[in-house]
C-alpha cells in the first residue's frame, strides 16, 4: 500500500489567467500558496481478486477500469495501464467545492501514488503536466493550470504560463518569522457555502473565446488587471510591505467581482463591507472561483474582535500556515518496502 499526501492551495494573485481561453492570447501568471490541509489518497494491489475497488464519498467496485464513474481515477488508472485488481480510497481535510483546489490535489496526489506503484519517480512537473493533461485535454474541463501545479509543488510559488501552455516555476523562501507575521494578519474563513467551479469559471472562458461577444473586453480587461495586480502582490510579498498586499487584495476582489455575477455572494459582499468599516479589514475575497467556500481577509489589527464577529455570522476562521512542500508519499508498505516505522527501527538496529 502507498500512502500520498496532497497540500490544498490559495491564490493570492493573478487567478482566472491560468485558463487557456486568457493564457492562449495574453500569457498567464498566478502567485499562490500551498496550505497545511492536506488530500490523502492510498492505492493498493490486493493479494487476490481482480476488481477496481473506488473509495471516496462514493464506493465503487468494477471489474474494468472503463466502468468506473469517478472521471479523474478513471483516466490516471487507464493512464497508468491499470486493468483490474487495485483499490483506490481517499480522505481529506477539507470538504470538496470549497475554493481550494481538492479535485487536482485528489488526481495529483493519485497520480504520484501511481508512479511510486511503478517504482517511477517522476520530477514533480511531469506530476503536474500530467494532471493538466487528464483535465484539461481528456476530460475537456474548463479550468486551469495552477491547481495542478500547486498541488505538486506547494510552498509559496509562482507560476509563469506561456501562450503554448508551458509552466515556468519559482518558489518563494521566505523566514518562518516572515511566514507567521503574513499567516498571523491574513485570516481565512469557511463561509459554509460549496460549489462547481467549473459553473463559475464557464462565463469567463465564454466571453474569452468569443471576441464578437459583448462581454469579451469587459472580462478580457478585468483579467489584465487581475494579472497586473499579481505581479504587484508578489512584489508586496516579497518585500514583507503586508499592509500593501491587504491593500491590494481588496483592488483585486473588485476587479473580479466584475467578470461573473456567480462570483460573489450577496451574504458575503454585505460581510465584508461591514468588516472593512468596523476591524480595520484592508481587503479579502472569496478563495478561488467564487461562488461561496472560503472567504479571506487581510486586517493589521482587531484579529480576534474580527474573528468572533465572523464566528456569530456563521463563519468560523481556520487556522493554517504555508505547507512548504507539494505532494509527497508519507507511507509505503509491501511486499520489498517497510514503513516509516520499520525503517526508523532498522536505522536503531543499525547504530
Amino acid at each position: 500500500m502507498i500512502v500520498t499526501r496532497t497540500p490544498f492551495r490559495v491564490t493570492l494573485g493573478g487567478g482566472g489567467t491560468d485558463l487557456p481561453s486568457y493564457y492562449s492570447q495574453n500569457r498567464g501568471f498566478i502567485f499562490a500558496m500551498g496550505l497545511d490541509k492536506y488530500m490523502y489518497v492510498s492505492v493498493n494491489r490486493p493479494v487476490v481478486g481482480s476488481k477496481i475497488v473506488l473509495h471516496y464519498t462514493q464506493s465503487e467496485v468494477v471489474d474494468h477500469v472503463g466502468e468506473l464513474r469517478h472521471e479523474l481515477a478513471r483516466e490516471a488508472l487507464r493512464m497508468h495501464k491499470v486493468e483490474s485488481n487495485f483499490e483506490v480510497a481517499s480522505m481529506a481535510d477539507l470538504p470538496a467545492g470549497t475554493g481550494l483546489g481538492s479535485s487536482s490535489c485528489y488526481l495529483v496526489g493519485l497520480l504520484n501514488a501511481l508512479h511510486h506503484d511503478r517504482r517511477d519517480y517522476v520530477p514533480l512537473q511531469t506530476l503536474a503536466e500530467e494532471a493538466c493533461h487528464i483535465e484539461l485535454d481528456i476530460l475537456k474541463e474548463g479550468i486551469g493550470k495552477q491547481d495542478q501545479y500547486m498541488a505538486a509543488f506547494g510552498g509559496l510559488t509562482v507560476m509563469e504560463i506561456a501562450r503554448d501552455g508551458k509552466v515556468e516555476v519559482r518558489q518563494l523562501r521566505p523566514s518562518s518569522s516572515d511566514v507567521a507575521e503574513f499567516v498571523a494578519h491574513t485570516h481565512i474563513y469557511y463561509t459554509g457555502a460549496q460549489r462547481d467551479a467549473r459553473e463559475v469559471l464557464a462565463d469567463q472562458n465564454v466571453a474569452m473565446q468569443k471576441k464578437d461577444s459583448s462581454d469579451h473586453a469587459r472580462v478580457s480587461e478585468s483579467l489584465h488587471r487581475i494579472k497586473d495586480l499579481g505581479y504587484r502582490i508578489l512584489e508586496a510579498v516579497e518585500s514583507n510591505n503586508f499592509d500593501t498586499w491587504g491593500q491590494l487584495l481588496d483592488e483585486h476582489w473588485q476587479n473580479k467581482k466584475k467578470m461573473s455575477k456567480k462570483i460573489s455572494l450577496s451574504r458575503v459582499d454585505e460581510i465584508y463591507d461591514t468588516v472593512r468599516q468596523r476591524f480595520g479589514v484592508l481587503g479579502g475575497k472569496i478563495i478561488g472561483a467564487g461562488g461561496g467556500g472560503f472567504l479571506m481577509l487581510y486586517t493589521p489589527s482587531k484579529p480576534k474582535t474580527l474573528e468572533r464577529f465572523m464566528l456569530e455570522h456563521g463563519m468560523p476562521r481556520m487556522h493554517y500556515t504555508v505547507e512548504p512542500e507539494g505532494t509527497k508519499v508519507v507511507a509505503q508498505m509491501g511486499p520489498g518496502l517497510l514503513s516509516p516505522q520499520q525503517s526508523m527501527a532498522l536505522s536503531r538496529e543499525s547504530t
